[in-house]
């Protein structure tokens, strides 16, 4: 279908003009006052509005998701109509910036009208500009937001007719959007980074060391550096990234999300995480980091299966657990099935002498035996085309960090370290 309306990048205004047509009305008008033009879009399935043109009105929603509007009115279902018109909606925004035509999204409305906004905000990759004002903005909604660099701005009172609140709400919302799609052109958005490339680098406490010296490295050769802290958010938002085609080349230190993954800890990355590189060809350089622990929250909130094991208390609300051979075992099966299926762009770096802060001689979790059970597991499922290097040093020591940069710049044409 054709998506395109307009001769220049606009601002998106998605929300449902059947039921909150005025608010939506205002915020259009002060949009325009502003300098930005409006593109909008009707999720709404009861209707539409006259106070405004309408460019993309619900019907062509629904038929971007693959269903008809009568169709959804006669299930009288709001939560999957919530869902469908969500998607539909995301499918047309997704049309719109490929066309070069979204300058930045705007959102607005209650559970559902907040939902079918997100969800069509995520498919507008990092850097582009998206506010949603939303009666449900101060609780709770990670899982819709996901990884997305979203502006949640609270309504205060409910979206359903203007009244002297939601004025000023709806005032700072518009000015919101606005202010970034100015900035966004100003600071040059379009025109990239400097340097020779970007990098995406995986970090925890316990390898704060390796990654700090990495990054340094890195820095003097002329690459900008862009470190996620593996807590499960940040190894989302890591993935988001790669595969929006965001960095050339990525050094995943850390990849102890998926020891929490394997045992319920708190930071957990999903099943997705270490695929997006694989799956769009961005090389990388994948290092067991970390795969000795498992976090979880306070020492009373390790669930019951694991009192029994080596704990210990890294911050009042962060207990560690100690990864043991069957666990080990199986993350160096996960680690070398998720590496294989990206066999001409990754390597594999193995830092025999740790893997951790912790996990060095002397350490609490330092467990040679167990260690070996884990990089056996990587060799023996590892894909034979792709490389595995024994660094003997642990994984904080400047030279496994020189090892691992200069590993990093072979896979993607840099220069390495003499």
């Amino acid at each position: 279908m054709d998506v395109t309306y307009m001769d220049r990048r606009a601002v998106v205004m998605i929300g449902c003009f059947d039921t909150k047509g005025e608010d939506f009305s205002l915020l259009r008008e002060r949009i325009i006052k502003l300098g930005q033009p409006v593109l909008s879009i009707n999720v709404g399935v009861k209707g539409t509005t006259t106070l405004f043109p309408v460019a993309v009105e619900a019907d062509q929603v629904a038929v971007a998701a693959g269903r008809t509007l009568d169709g959804l009115r006669s299930l009288g279902d709001r939560g999957f109509a919530v869902a469908e018109m969500g998607r539909g909606a995301a499918n047309i925004l997704k049309k719109l910036f490929d066309k070069g035509q979204v300058a930045g999204v705007i959102g607005m409305g209650g559970g559902g009208g907040t939902h079918m906004a997100l969800t069509a905000m995520q498919t507008i990759p990092f850097g582009v500009p998206k506010v949603c004002l939303s009666t449900i903005a101060t609780r709770d909604v990670s899982m819709q937001v996901g990884s997305a660099d979203i502006v949640l701005v609270p309504s205060v009172v409910d979206i359903g007719g203007v009244n002297s609140i939601s004025r000023i709400t709806i005032g700072h919302a518009a000015a919101a959007i606005c202010g970034m799609v100015q900035a966004s052109w100003e600071s040059g958005e379009d025109e990239g980074g400097e340097g020779k490339g970007r990098i995406a680098i995986s970090m925890f406490g316990n390898t704060t060391a390796c990654v700090t010296a990495c990054t340094a490295l890195l820095r003097e050769r002329g690459y900008e550096v862009f470190s996620f802290h593996a807590n499960g958010a940040g190894g989302r938002t890591m993935e988001s990234l790669i595969a929006g085609g965001y960095f050339d080349g990525v050094l995943d230190i850390t990849t102890t999300e998926l020891a929490d993954e394997l045992c319920g800890g708190v930071c957990s990355a999903g099943p997705d995480r270490m695929t997006a590189a694989a799956k769009h060809g961005i090389p990388q350089v994948v290092v067991p980091g970390c795969l000795d622990m498992v976090n979880f929250g306070t020492l009373d909130s390790v669930p019951t299966q694991y009192r029994d094991r080596f704990l210990y208390s890294w911050a009042p609300d962060v207990t560690l657990m100690r990864t043991d051979e069957v666990e080990n075992q199986q993350l160096g099966e996960q680690l070398a099935l998720k590496a294989n299926a990206s066999s001409k762009s990754t390597i594999v770096m193995l830092p025999l002498n740790g893997v951790s802060q912790l996990d060095a001689e002397g350490g609490l979790f330092y467990r040679p035996l167990v260690n070996q059970v884990l990089f056996k597991s990587i060799r023996e499922n590892l894909d034979p085309n792709i490389n595995i290097l024994d660094i003997p040093f642990h994984i904080n020591d400047q030279g496994f960090a020189a090892a691992a940069v200069n590993t990093m710049l072979g896979l993607i044409g840099g220069d390495t370290a003499n």
